[in-house]
């Protein structure tokens, strides 16, 4: 069940990356609030992938309830309860508002990864 997986662990990386640089660098009204959602379940399943073996449907479904579950604290405004709301590292990892777009887009990258994924 656990194991490390250098080809997981680098598409983790290279996602990693990729939404470091659109949280820094891109404030636009399409890629950072939309695309940025639609990879971000792309990088939490490499990071999974890496060192765990599972059904490739097991994994997705965990990350696709995993991300829901944030987004669910975004309605509850958590950052705000527990005294983050002026830490910006947790306001941009863990958000501050609720949208049902960004439902959308982690079940649409879920998808997306499922599709690819298929044949394992």
């Amino acid at each position: 069940m656990f194991r490390f997986s250098t080809k997981y662990f680098l598409l983790a990386l290279l996602l990693f990356i990729t939404e470091v640089l659109i949280a820094v660098y891109v404030h636009d009204q399409f890629i950072r609030p939309y695309v940025g959602d639609y990879l971000v379940v792309f990088l939490v399943y490499f990071a999974v992938c890496t060192f765990i073996e599972a059904k490739r449907w097991k994994i997705g479904l965990g990350v696709l309830l995993f991300a829901y579950a944030v987004e669910t604290m975004q309605y509850f405004h958590f950052v705000d309860r527990v005294g983050l709301a002026g830490n910006k590292i947790a306001s941009t990892v863990i958000g501050t508002g609720f949208s049902w777009v960004d439902i959308i887009a982690y079940t649409l990258g879920v998808a997306t990864i499922l599709w690819i994924e298929r044949k394992k």
